[in-house]
Order: C-alpha cells, then structure tokens, then sequence
C-alpha cells in the first residue's frame, strides 16, 4: 500500500464505500510477512517512498521466489537486485508476469508507476550517464529502479573523459535533468566534470571497472570524493540501485515544490 491507496481507502471509509472492519483487515496487512529466513516488510513504501528490495546476490532461487511470492500479493512494483541469470531463470518460471534485466541483474514484477512517470513531461527528468560500456551493468541497475519506483528517466552512455566531446553533445540532456545520475569507474572522473557544468545536484557511482591500481573502484570512490565541484554528493562502489533511489527521491520533492 502506499500514500495514494492510503487516502483512497479512508475516503471510501468516509463515503460509506468501505466498512471500518474492512477497512482495519486492510491496515493489518500492511503489517510484516513472516518467514523463517526474512521478515517483509510491507509499510516501507508508505514511509518512505521507496518498496522493500530484494538482494538477491547471497539468497538462493527458492528464497528469493518465496519472498517474492509474498510482495506479489501487494500493490505495487517488487524488485530484486544482484540476481544471477540462473536464480533469474528459476525466479521467473515461477511467476511468468516478471522480467528479468540480464544487464542490469535485475527482476521486476508487480505494477510500477509508469504511466505519469514516463509519459508525463511536468515531471522532473533523472538523468543517468555512464563513462563507459563496461559501467552500464551499474548504470542499468540504477536507471531502473529509478524507473520502477516512478521517475522520467533519459540515458546517455559511454561519454567519459576519454572523449569528451561525446559529453559536450549531450549538453542538452544536462540540463534539462533535475538531477543526475553519474556512472564511472577508472580514476572516477565524469561526475566532477558534469557536476561543474550543471545546477542540478549530481549523484556520483563509482564503479569497480579498471586496471590493477584501480583496486576494485577504490580510486574512482576516492577520486569523487576528493573532487572540487559542489553540488556532488557519493554512493558506494557499484552502488546503482541507491543511486536511483536517491534520485528519486531527490525528484519526487522537487516535483512536489513545484506543485505548491
């Protein structure tokens, strides 16, 4: 349930369309689901904005179909991270309606809101750049979510430094976007270069793409970290779905000052 199908209930509530006892079963199950291994946590859309998320890296095919199973029965988008091609294979041949981003590692189900998200051109625009081919694992996992959880997203990929003309083509991109979504492995350095050409606030993503001194992303993480261009704020290391959660929320209260 989240804030929308809240206020729809206690108006059916008010109207005489739903009764309290109906009303009150619909609030229990907002509570969490129970598992030997996990406890869903159904409320965090409501809170936060932002559903409960399936790691799928270190669980097993059936642990993730069972909890999946549980959030399915849920309004809204379900999603699991950092799953193989293997669990994705298992996971989705149990419910058919899912889809699995290979590229991005991800599975999707449920509803998303897509339809104002996507079409609607009065909501803020998250950008998501990536320096290289090799970053777009990251890239994707963080475009996504943003996408699922109910941003506009654009993407431009492979315009790092390397050429960066290739950035300089996609200035009008930048500047549309109410915030974005910067995606580099290597020494880290797009973020700080988009950051000092844009307003908006830029989320940096290290990734752990590089040579041997690049120490699994820890040069990029400490290159964004060290850089002299404001309004940059950091993720961790491959960090693309925190990323996209952020932007959105970044988005969703710019769309809500706007709407005053």
């Amino acid at each position: 349930m989240d804030e929308k199908e809240l206020v729809n209930l206690l108006d059916k509530v008010k109207n005489g369309q739903c009764a309290i006892d109906d009303a009150v079963f619909a609030l229990k199950r907002m509570g969490p689901g129970q598992h030997d291994f996990a406890c869903l946590d159904h409320h965090r859309r409501l809170r936060t904005g932002i559903p409960e998320v399936i790691f799928g890296e270190n669980k097993s095919a059936e642990q993730i179909s069972i909890i999946f199973e549980g959030m399915l029965g849920r309004a809204g988008v379900v999603m699991a991270t950092r799953v193989s091609a293997e669990k994705a294979r298992l996971v989705c041949g149990r419910f058919p309606d899912t889809i699995y981003y290979e590229e991005a590692r991800m599975i999707v189900g449920g509803k998303a809101d897509l339809e104002d998200a996507e079409d609607s051109v009065e909501r803020p625009l998250v950008a998501v750049l990536a320096a290289g081919t090799s970053d777009l694992p990251v890239a994707e996992e963080a475009r996504l979510t943003a996408v699922h959880v109910g941003c506009r997203v654009e993407s431009a990929y492979d315009i790092g430094i390397a050429g960066i003309h290739r950035l300089y083509a996609r200035h009008e991109l930048l500047f549309r976007a109410s915030v974005l979504i910067v995606v580099a492995g290597m020494e880290g350095a797009l973020p700080g270069v988009v950051a000092g050409l844009v307003e908006a606030p830029v989320i940096a993503v290290p990734t752990s793409v590089g040579y041997g001194t690049g120490f699994g992303g820890i040069a990029a993480l400490l290159g964004m970290l060290n850089s002299c261009a404001p309004g940059m704020a950091v993720v961790n290391i491959d960090n693309g779905f925190g990323a996209g959660c952020m932007a959105s929320k970044i988005a969703k209260m710019a769309a809500r000052v706007e709407n005053k």
